[in-house]
């Protein structure tokens, strides 16, 4: 080996302290960056898995809540009470109406003869 270079069991490297201190900065910058990356990707994960779970439960609550299977609102409570009170009184203006009506066609009837 003309030009490799002799590497032995009691070989030696000589290196400036500056070189030394630099290698060791580069290398700790390289894991402080590594180790940044990822926490990064753990708190996306993180994130990702928190909106897999929002979505299933806004597709849960989109699909259940107009079915009533997730129950309802105070407010649509007292809502369905008065639209049950309104459709009584149609019911009962209906029937009054009706007799007002009879009773027109009778006295028209009457008043023909």
């Amino acid at each position: 080996m003309a030009n490799g270079v002799d590497l032995t069991q009691h070989g030696k490297v000589n290196m400036d302290i500056k070189s030394l201190v630099g290698i060791a900065i580069m290398i700790m910058s390289i894991a402080a960056v590594y180790f940044s990356l990822q926490g990064k990707i753990a708190q996306l994960q993180l994130d990702v898995i928190r909106m897999q779970d929002t979505s299933e439960l806004n597709t849960e609550f989109r699909i259940k809540w107009p079915r009533g299977e997730l129950g309802a609102l105070p407010d649509d409570a007292v809502q369905d009470i008065n639209i049950e009170y309104i459709k009584e009184e149609i019911e009962e203006v209906k029937e009054v109406l009706e007799e007002l009506e009879e009773e027109l066609e009778g006295h028209i009837r009457a008043m023909g003869q």
